[in-house]
């Protein structure tokens, strides 16, 4: 069983909720995105995103956009991210999502991206500038080798909309919380709840919400009603906060599990 699935299994037979936590593969550097996850891992985080940076990252806000722009500056890829995924599966079983943009997976080849992300142990993939309808071969390939590919919804979508995403999308369903770019906010949309609702009444899938998710008070009110919460930017500005002025890795911990306590 693909890892992701695994987990939601095992969470929902204790009646939890999923972490989910985003960060950007090569920032500050890759040797401490490497520890990174294994310190999240222990923090108890369910499920980590490893950002692919890219040059235009335009469903990202300017925190995730910084650290995508410092990591290419290293000239971090996915080569380098890949060979990460291995010396990570060699210590740790957590479920890992590359979160990219489709421009370094078609450089690359989509057959070529979906072996190696099977053979390093990646079990998922975000794309979000990429409508699963603009390349089914690449979905199709992902299902074949049990590669989860996970598709978006917004407040925007319509009924048509979350009745196809909720077929097509593997692993979970992630949740745009918001009509804009990551980043940190002050409080969640109004109308998260109503809209997590309907799009539950079409799947049985878990619904994962992300983009804007801030602080220990956000987590809780998302995963009242939805199956995760996923928290990048936040997660992001304290490493920035953090550079240069202590250990990243023990900050990055401590935030984590505050974001558990309430």
């Amino acid at each position: 069983m693909n890892r992701i699935d695994a987990k939601f299994k095992e969470l929902q037979s204790k009646g939890k909720k999923a972490l989910v936590v985003y960060i950007t593969c090569g920032y500050p550097d890759i040797a401490i995105t490497e520890k990174l996850v294994f310190e999240l891992a222990k923090r108890g985080v369910d499920i980590i995103e490893l950002g692919v940076p890219f040059s235009d990252p335009l469903a990202d806000g300017p925190m995730i956009q910084e650290a995508s722009a410092y990591a290419l500056k290293k000239k971090i890829n996915l080569h380098h991210i890949f060979s990460l995924v291995k010396r990570i599966r060699a210590k740790s079983q957590i479920p890992l999502c590359l979160m990219g943009y489709y421009n370094p997976v078609f450089s690359f080849g989509q057959v070529n991206f979906v072996n190696e992300a099977i053979v390093s142990g990646v079990d998922g993939v975000i794309i979000p500038d990429l409508p699963p309808e603009e390349d089914l071969w690449l979905v199709s390939l992902a299902k074949k080798a049990s590669l989860k590919t996970i598709f978006f919804l917004s407040p925007t979508s319509s009924l048509e909309r979350i009745k196809y995403i909720s077929k097509v999308s593997t692993g979970f369903i992630y949740y745009v919380s918001l009509t804009g770019v990551t980043g940190a906010r002050q409080a969640l949309p109004e109308d998260l709840k109503q809209n997590i609702t309907m799009i539950k009444h079409y799947t049985k899938k878990p619904v994962c919400v992300g983009f804007g998710i801030s602080n220990a008070q956000h987590v809780k009110e998302v995963l009242r009603i939805a199956d995760g919460a996923i928290v990048g930017s936040a997660i992001m500005k304290v490493i920035k906060d953090t550079m240069g002025k202590g250990n990243v890795v023990e900050k990055i911990g401590a935030f984590t599990r505050s974001l558990r306590n309430v």
